[in-house]
C-alpha cells in the first residue's frame, strides 16, 4: 500500500510554520490545506489535548466570523499527533496568502478572555476538556516565535 502523502513529509527536520499540505479541486473550486504547525514533530512535547481542544474552539470561531475570509473557510481542526492543525480554504493559496490571518487568528485567541464558544453540553461532545491558559500561552508563543517572525524555512516542507 502507498504512503500517503503527509507520511511522505520529513518528520525529523520539520519546522514549525504554515504549510501547504496539499491542493485538490472539488468541482471548480481549488480546496488548500494548510498545515499551521504548532510543534516541532519528536522534538519537543505535542500540544496538550486540553490546549489544543480550546484552541479548535476559538479559532474556528474567529475564522468562520472574519469578514474577508469567512466565506472560504472549509474546515480547521486538530492534527491527530497533536503538533498543530489543518485549516481547509477554498482557494489556490500560498502560506504569505495567510500568514496575516494567521496572525490575527493567533492573536485572538491567545488574548482571549470569558467563556470559551461552544463549550457547553449542548454545543460540544466534551465541553469541559478545555484548558483556556494554556491555549492562551500556546498561542503566544507560536505567535512570538514562528508567526511574528515567518522565514522560508517555516513555510517549505523540508526534503
Amino acid at each position: 500500500m502507498q504512503k500517503i502523502p503527509s507520511f511522505t513529509i520529513n518528520h525529523e527536520r520539520l519546522l514549525r510554520g504554515i504549510y501547504v499540505s496539499r491542493k485538490d479541486v472539488v468541482g471548480s473550486d481549488v480546496i488548500t490545506t494548510f498545515d499551521i504547525r504548532m510543534k516541532e514533530p519528536n522534538r519537543e512535547p505535542a500540544l496538550d489535548p486540553k490546549a489544543i481542544h480550546t484552541l479548535e474552539h476559538l479559532i474556528a470561531t474567529f475564522l468562520r466570523n472574519d469578514t474577508e475570509w469567512k466565506d472560504r473557510v472549509v474546515y480547521w481542526g486538530p492534527m491527530g499527533c497533536m503538533t498543530g492543525n489543518y485549516l481547509l480554504l477554498r482557494g489556490d493559496l500560498k502560506p504569505m496568502d495567510i500568514a496575516d490571518l494567521m496572525r490575527r487568528a493567533f492573536r485572538f485567541a491567545a488574548t482571549f478572555e470569558g467563556d470559551v464558544p461552544g463549550a457547553t453540553p449542548r454545543d460540544c461532545g466534551n465541553y469541559t476538556y478545555m484548558n483556556l491558559p494554556l491555549a492562551r500561552q500556546e498561542a503566544q508563543k507560536y505567535l512570538d516565535e514562528v508567526l511574528d517572525c515567518l522565514q522560508a524555512e517555516n513555510m517549505i516542507y523540508p526534503e
